[in-house]
Order: C-alpha cells, then structure tokens, then sequence
C-alpha cells in the first residue's frame, strides 16, 4: 500500500466513524428505535469483509487490470462516492441521521440527488466500497468486500423503507414508483 492509498482509506474510515458519532438522532422527539440493530450489522459486515477482501487480495493474483493504474482508479472511485455521499447528507440537512428515525416535522425529500434516487448517501457509500475493491486489483477481493456491504445496506434501505412507507402511506409509496434506491433507473 502506498501514502496515497493509506490517507485517502484513512479520510474515507474517519469521515465514517465521525459521521456515525455525529449525526446521531439525539432530538428527544423524534421516533426512534426503528433501526432493528441494522446500523450496528452493517459496521460488522464492513469490518469482517474489509478485512478478508485485504487478506484475500494480498495472498491471491485475480488482477482486474495489470499494472498500478487500477489502484488510482479505485482510489478516484472512493473519492468520487465520498463526495456523492456528503453532498447527499447535506441535501437531505437536518433530517439525516446514521439510525433510522423519524424526526420531528419530518418531510420525504424529494429534489436534488433525492428526485432521482432514494437513498443517494447509501449510493455514495457503495461506490466508495467498490472503489475500495477496485483499488486492491483483484476480483476476489473485490467481490469478498462489495458483495456482503451491498446485501447489508440493502437489508437497511429495507427496513427505512417500511419506516418511511408507515410513517408516511401513499406518499411515500408513490415516491418509489419514481425513484430508484441506489443506481438511477436501475434498482
């Protein structure tokens, strides 16, 4: 691993655990413990498979592409999803928590990155994870990473969605006939 590849994982991780310590729902109002302890899977899943990919990819040769170029890609990948991902938290404001809650005067939001996806920082997430596979040069690693992060946050949007559909019926209902959860027009 490279000082480039080392600072960019390292502002990618700390951008993370401070967002999860900041961004908190902590109004006593708000509804909370609707989260049915998915937050807390998909930091074991990150943890675990982060942690095999690296494993797996140093012990096996499956290269994506020969040479270094792949790891400038996948790091311009980790980059890219970040900045998806914060531009997608400042959109939505107030009403972005790491736990899902309904806040107090909550509203669907439904302009910016939210017109299109529903999920957008899930999105942005992802695409720092396959950055991250990508970044390590070798399909078994990538797989072993993107694969089990996908499935967790897709069991997450499962569960927001429901909250989402309960707390606000048919409006909400429609916005998903609209809107895709995480890759535009395609899911």
């Amino acid at each position: 691993m490279n000082v480039l590849s080392t600072i960019i994982y390292f502002a990618w991780f700390l951008s993370e655990i401070l967002l999860h310590r900041i961004l908190r729902g902590k109004d006593k109002e708000d509804k909370k413990k609707k989260d049915q302890g998915s937050l807390a899977f998909i930091w074991i899943v990150i943890i675990v498979f982060i942690n095999i990919s690296v494993l797996v990819s140093a012990k096996t040769a499956y290269p994506i592409l020969p040479g270094p170029d792949m790891n400038r890609i996948g790091l311009s990948v980790i980059l890219l999803g970040m900045v998806f991902r914060f531009v997608a938290i400042a959109q939505l404001g107030r009403l972005f928590t790491v736990n899902v809650t309904i806040r107090k005067d909550h509203h669907i939001k439904k302009d910016g990155l939210y017109s299109i996806l529903r999920h957008p920082s899930y999105a942005g997430s992802l695409l720092s994870f396959l950055g991250f596979g990508l970044s390590q040069n070798n399909w078994l690693g990538l797989a072993i990473v993107f694969i089990p992060v996908f499935i967790a946050f897709a069991y997450r949007m499962n569960i927001e969605e429901k909250v989402l559909s309960e707390q606000f019926g048919e409006e909400y209902t429609n916005y998903m006939k609209h809107t895709s959860r995480v890759i535009p027009w395609i899911y």
